[in-house]
């Protein structure tokens, strides 16, 4: 456990932060060799099957991930100002609420996934392949909320080592499953999708099991269960839900871009899928500094420590500066041999359009950084709305781009989209922020 309540807030950010970004990193290497295998033993129909269905399946995914960090919120709050059976309770909600939605979503995403997929387009020849591997993400959903529920409430008190060795550990087994599910057994895009499901499954076993043996304040009790609380509960939705909302939002707008990108061709699709990989690794630090500063905000606006929300805002501000600098530098040095490595190809295509996405957006970087840090803040402290507000505006301009735009000018189109509208959305949040922290000075 960890206290951030007390102590420099840069060291601490910086301490508690470094676990998560080895979390997220490593996540983000079993993606890329999920991509890297699918690619060198399936081909290039294989992954772009995956391609055009990953946007629907990190819609519902980050979704539940949401969910249960906002729920994680109001167990930091509880934390810091030091109310064990409060926190306690929190667990127990969040998993009977988060239990309740991954069911609901599990059954309508497996109903309608038929309509959903000719919805985004995509193309005929990959229809068949595509069903096969987001139906069974889809039916592994309640997995993936129970991981997301406990990882989320170890964060919450302080401890972010526990997810990152027992994610290693789900990482290897990914792979290895991977490996075995499509090189030796032959099970094409469904054994990595049932690779990925049996490695989070066991994750949640790991993870469950320590969490009961080390930490007794979060040996839930039945009555933990159950949803009597209304004050309790009605802030939990409200998280929860707020920021659920705020990442479906932002995984719908790439959705929504996901249909034009699904009519431009099949070098397109495996540039963009090849491109947003890669932009999803240089953008971990600012989703390792949003998760922190959620957890790191809500324990400080639990103990009513306003000035070290300022202070950590302003330290997590500066680092997202710094690594927006290097991004740059990279996206416009060596973009292309990262696009064809990823992408296991030599096609100029693919290679050129992957490249210049990545220049361009990654370009625009800094301004993604600040949104998410202080989004993320916003929600730690309470203030829901205008974080979820933002995320509209992201959703807003992602469709008119994408009914727009890319019809007029092709990709041209999608590569603009994102950093036209980061520059929208930045506004509103800093503005409120700025206000906020005024007030409270």
């Amino acid at each position: 456990m960890k206290d951030l309540t007390k102590g420099r807030p840069s060291v601490l950010i910086l301490t508690f932060a470094l676990p998560i970004f080895l979390a997220n990193l490593l996540q983000l290497t079993y993606s890329l060799a999920d991509t890297r295998i699918v690619g060198t033993f399936l081909g290039d129909n294989a992954l772009a099957a995956v391609g055009a269905t990953t946007t629907l399946s990190n819609l519902i995914v980050q979704f539940l991930m949401g969910m249960c960090n906002g729920f994680a919120i109001i167990s930091a709050q509880c934390f810091g100002a030091k109310d064990m059976d409060r926190l306690r309770r929190s667990l127990g909600n969040s998993l009977v609420l988060g239990l309740l939605a991954a069911v609901v979503l599990t059954i309508g995403g497996l109903v309608f996934l038929q309509p959903i997929l000719r919805f985004l387009n995509v193309p005929e020849n990959l229809l068949n392949t595509a069903t096969q591997y987001v139906s069974v993400i889809i039916a592994g959903l309640v997995v993936t909320l129970l991981y997301d529920v406990l990882a989320a409430t170890l964060r919450a008190i302080g401890d972010t080592v526990t997810p990152l060795i027992v994610l290693a550990v789900s990482v290897v087994l990914n792979i290895g499953g991977d490996l075995l599910l499509i090189v030796v057994l032959h099970m094409g895009v469904l054994g990595a999708a049932v690779a990925t499901v049996l490695s989070q499954l066991i994750a949640v076993v790991v993870c469950a099991v320590y969490l009961w043996e080390k930490y007794e304040i979060l040996r839930i009790r039945v009555d933990d269960l159950k949803l009597q609380d209304a004050g309790m509960l009605r802030n939990m939705l409200s998280s929860g839900l707020s920021m659920g909302f705020m990442s479906s939002l932002v995984n719908i707008g790439t959705l929504t871009l996901q249909t034009s990108i699904n009519k431009l061709g099949q070098n397109i699709i495996i540039a963009h899928t090849a491109a947003r990989k890669i932009s999803e690794i240089f953008m971990i630090m600012f989703s390792v500094f949003g998760q922190t500063m959620a957890t790191y905000c809500g324990q400080n606006y639990g103990a009513r420590r306003f000035d070290r929300i300022r202070q950590g805002i302003r330290a997590s501000l500066i680092i997202a500066a710094v690594w927006a600098v290097v991004v740059f530098l990279i996206c416009h040095t060596i973009e292309g041999k990262l696009i064809q490595f990823v992408a296991s190809t030599t096609n100029p295509d693919v290679i050129y359009w992957g490249s210049t996405y990545l220049k361009v957006d990654m370009s625009f970087i800094v301004i993604c950084g600040v949104i998410v840090i202080l989004r993320n803040s916003m929600q730690g402290f309470g203030d829901r709305v205008i974080p979820v507000f933002s995320s509209c505006i992201e959703l807003a301009g992602k469709i008119i781009f994408a009914f727009v735009f890319a019809p007029m000018f092709a990709y041209w189109g999608i590569i603009w989209a994102e950093p036209m509208v980061w520059i929208a959305m930045v506004i509103p949040l800093i503005v409120k922020v700025v206000h906020v922290l005024k007030k409270e000075a």
